[in-house]
């Protein structure tokens, strides 16, 4: 077996150095925050300093960010928490079908509890159309949810445009940007959204944690309740190393955005071309959209994307089939269904993820073992 190479960053990352040297001391010896003792106030004050830190970097109020147990959970918040709390105004709510899937069963949560959802298509490109967003907005809407960037195929969506579409009918814009950290601008008042969601994992920060992004004023139903932390929106003693562990990536990947982004755009590339060249047949999803940097979307004809990978680890090559969350399946992921490609790639997609620590050689290497195994492949199956 050769020495790993590892592209699948969008599922999860490693933890930086800086970020673990921060957090060994709270692991060690942190306190409850929400006592009044000594202690408890060295916690409170760490926490403080952690939300203040995630608010210089999405140019928010510290009152605006709020600490969750992960992305999926500031996801639900975000969904079910403010369809609930405008459920006066009306109980309709608009989503699309390229979600992560913790979007996407908060709204399966709302309709089993009596809203309409409408679940909006996306270009073949995987990009969803603001006229569809348009069409879709009723004097009921009350809550859109649209990612920044696909987590399996990278596509980025125009925020923008559908937040100015929303907000002139009246409802609120939710966007998952957790594949986005350290890639793109989330200053939430630059895409329009009223809620964000961020997970420490995809950033070189630690599990366990996220960020949900509400904007002043926004209407928002607690989903854990108890001691009303985080503002009386979140409770539950915080977890506290993460916090300040999450805190401290986020203003490391975004204080080197601008290098990042272009490393990681040209290894993405010339990765995309080693494939191309070593695989001839094979097809790039979401190619002609804008995307983020960092994921490759490829399609193999008349491959399984579950025997491909198996064969990949066996050559030290870590990747993924669409997201993880929704291994295991033989099925094309819902993503590259919502795509409507040829049926001979729909099963033969494999996602590649950069970060922070990929280099040339990686994806030198990694797309000489595709070349490898697909030819072994295609070689049996004949």
């Amino acid at each position: 077996m050769n020495a790993n190479i590892y592209l699948d960053n969008a599922a999860t990352t490693t933890a930086r150095p800086e970020v673990i040297e921060v957090m060994v001391p709270l692991l060690a010896g942190g306190y409850n925050p929400s006592s009044a003792h000594a202690q408890g106030r060295a916690a409170r004050a760490a926490l403080d300093e952690a939300r203040a830190a995630v608010a210089r970097v999405l140019h928010a109020a510290p009152r605006e960010i709020v600490f969750t147990g992960g992305g999926s959970e500031a996801d639900v918040l975000a969904i079910v928490g403010a369809a609930k709390a405008r459920a006066a105004d009306g109980k309709h709510v608009i989503t699309t079908v390229i979600e992560h899937h913790a979007v996407l069963h908060a709204f399966d949560v709302l309709e089993a509890e009596g809203w309409s959802v409408t679940r909006l298509p996306v270009t073949g490109d995987g990009v969803v159309d603001p006229a569809a967003v348009a069409g879709a907005l009723r004097p009921d809407t009350t809550l859109v949810s649209v990612m920044l960037a696909n987590n399996e195929i990278g596509t980025l969506q125009p925020l923008a445009e559908i937040a100015a579409l929303t907000h002139a009918a009246g409802a609120l814009l939710h966007t998952d940007a957790v594949a986005t950290a350290g890639y793109l601008d989330l200053d939430p008042a630059h895409l329009g959204v009223d809620l964000l969601t961020l997970s420490a994992h995809k950033f070189n920060g630690p599990k366990g944690v996220g960020v949900l992004f509400v904007r002043r004023g926004t209407p928002l139903v607690a989903q854990i309740v108890g001691g009303g932390q985080e503002h009386g929106l979140r409770s539950g003693t915080e977890n506290l190393a993460g916090v300040v562990g999450l805190a401290r990536a986020l203003e490391l990947a975004a204080a080197e955005r601008t290098g990042t982004v272009a490393r990681v755009t040209a290894l993405r590339d010339r990765l995309a071309a080693g494939i191309a060249g070593a695989v001839p047949g094979t097809i790039e999803l979401g190619a002609a959209a804008p995307r983020a940097p960092h994921i490759l979307s490829v399609g193999f004809p008349h491959l399984p994307s579950d025997a491909l990978l198996m064969a990949l680890d066996l050559e030290g090559v870590s990747a993924s089939a669409g997201s993880a969350c929704a291994a295991g399946s033989l099925e094309p992921s819902h993503v590259v269904a919502a795509l409507g490609i040829a049926p001979e790639y729909a099963t033969g997609v494999l996602r590649f993820s950069l970060g922070r620590s990929t280099t040339e050689a990686d994806v030198d290497g990694a797309a000489a073992v595709v070349g490898r195994v697909v030819g072994r492949m295609q070689t049996a199956d004949v």
